[in-house]
């Protein structure tokens, strides 16, 4: 398993072992994508760029990947709530990996919008970690 993967995978496992994310998103957490009748509000997993970050004595990679959270509420508290919850179990997390040792993992930012021709809100997370 690649580290990306590994990491991934425990993100997912923290995420979806706590209950009150999950009672706030219905269990709808790391989904792939966002599929036109999938019920909101539900976390996505964006985008995932890994770049080597190999020292003279250790192999390692940097992994910039972002959340979304995306809502149908009438306004935008609630995707921000589910964000601010995501922030809490991410930031600085100490997460096994399998295969892998996670170094560090920090939330970078958080850009809230509303989607225009939907209405819908979307909260995109950036996070930056990096594993050996």
């Amino acid at each position: 398993m690649s580290a990306a993967n590994a990491l991934l995978k425990a993100i997912h496992a923290r995420l979806f072992g706590d209950g009150d994310l999950v009672a706030m998103t219905g269990g709808r957490v790391m989904l792939d994508r966002l599929a036109d009748r999938t019920p909101l509000p539900l976390v996505a997993l964006g985008e995932m760029d890994t770049r080597d970050a190999s020292t003279a004595t250790e192999a390692g990679a940097e992994h910039l990947f972002s959340l979304t959270v995306w809502s149908d509420a009438e306004g935008r508290r609630e995707a921000e709530a589910i964000a601010g919850r995501l922030r809490t179990l991410l930031d600085d997390a100490a997460l096994a990996l399998e295969g892998a040792t996670l170094v560090s993992l920090f939330h970078l930012r958080t850009r809230t919008r509303r989607e225009p021709k939907t209405g819908r809100f979307a909260a995109e997370l950036s996070f930056r970690a990096v594993t050996e």
